[in-house]
C-alpha cells in the first residue's frame, strides 16, 4: 500500500480506549476496513511500545494494511514497521530516510504551508494536517488548532504527495477534509473511544469513499 491509498487511517492511543487493549482497537478497525495504523501510545515507555508493536505487526502484516510508527524511527526498525510518522520537533524527515531507507514510508505532521513545502522537499512521502477540527488527544499550540479545511486545500494546492487531515474528525464531517483536497483522514479518538470500533471504522470509510466518489463524479454541462 502507498500512502495514496490511505484514505483511513487510526492513530492508536490506549488512554483513549475505555479499558479495551490496543490489539482490540486495531483487530476491530482491520475488519471495519482502515488503510493504514499508527502506533503512538503517548506517555509509554519503549520497551511497552516495542512490545506492543510487534502484536500490532502481526496483526498489520496479514491484514495488508500498513504500520507506521509515531516518532521513534529506532521502534519501526525494532519490529519492520512500514514507516515512520515524525512531527515538527522529532527527528528530521531527511535523518529518518538515511535510517530507514528508500522503501520505508515517512510522513511528517505540518501545520503551514511553509512546514509542508519543506517536508516534500526533505522526502516526506505524505503529510498528516492539522489540526483540523481541534483535538482532545494531545496538545496543540494555539496557532495550530482548528486549522479548518481551507489548510488542507491550501497545503493540498503547495505540494505534490499525499496529504491526511487530522484533528476532530469524525464520520460527520471526514467528507468536507476530503473535499479539501486530502486523500483520507487520520482519526485517534473517533474509533479507539468508540462504542462500537468497527462499525465506526465503516462509517468513516463510507463517509471518505463517498467524498471521494463525488469529487470524480464528471460535470454535467447544463
Amino acid at each position: 500500500m502507498t500512502p495514496t491509498e490511505y484514505g483511513t487511517y487510526l492513530v492508536t492511543q490506549a488512554s483513549l480506549s475505555a479499558g479495551r487493549e490496543t490489539t482490540e482497537i486495531v483487530r476491530a478497525a482491520i475488519d471495519g476496513g482502515i488503510d493504514a495504523v499508527q502506533l503512538r501510545e503517548k506517555g509509554t515507555d519503549a520497551r511497552w511500545r516495542y512490545e506492543l508493536g510487534l502484536e500490532v505487526r502481526e496483526l498489520t502484516a496479514k491484514a495488508g494494511v500498513d504500520l507506521l510508527v509515531n516518532d521513534r524511527v529506532d521502534i519501526a526498525q525494532a519490529i519492520d514497521a512500514d514507516g515512520v510518522h515524525l512531527g515538527q520537533s522529532d527527528l528530521p524527515v531527511a535523518v529518518a530516510r538515511d535510517l530507514l531507507g528508500p522503501e520505508a514510508v515517512i510522513g511528517c505532521s505540518a501545520s503551514t504551508v511553509d512546514e509542508a513545502t519543506r517536508a516534500e522537499a526533505d522526502g516526506a512521502d505524505y503529510l498528516g494536517v492539522g489540526s483540523v477540527y481541534g483535538t482532545t488527544s494531545k496538545d496543540v499550540e494555539a496557532d495550530r488548532a482548528s486549522v479548518g479545511p481551507e489548510r488542507i486545500a491550501e497545503i493540498s494546492t503547495a505540494v505534490s504527495i499525499p496529504v491526511v487531515g487530522i484533528g476532530g474528525i469524525t464520520a460527520e464531517n471526514a467528507g468536507t477534509v476530503v473535499e479539501a483536497g486530502a486523500v483520507g483522514v487520520a482519526v485517534v479518538s473517533a474509533l479507539t473511544a468508540a462504542e462500537g470500533p468497527r462499525a465506526a471504522t465503516e462509517s468513516l470509510v463510507t463517509a471518505v469513499e463517498t467524498a471521494k466518489s463525488v469529487g470524480d463524479t464528471p460535470q454535467q454541462d447544463g
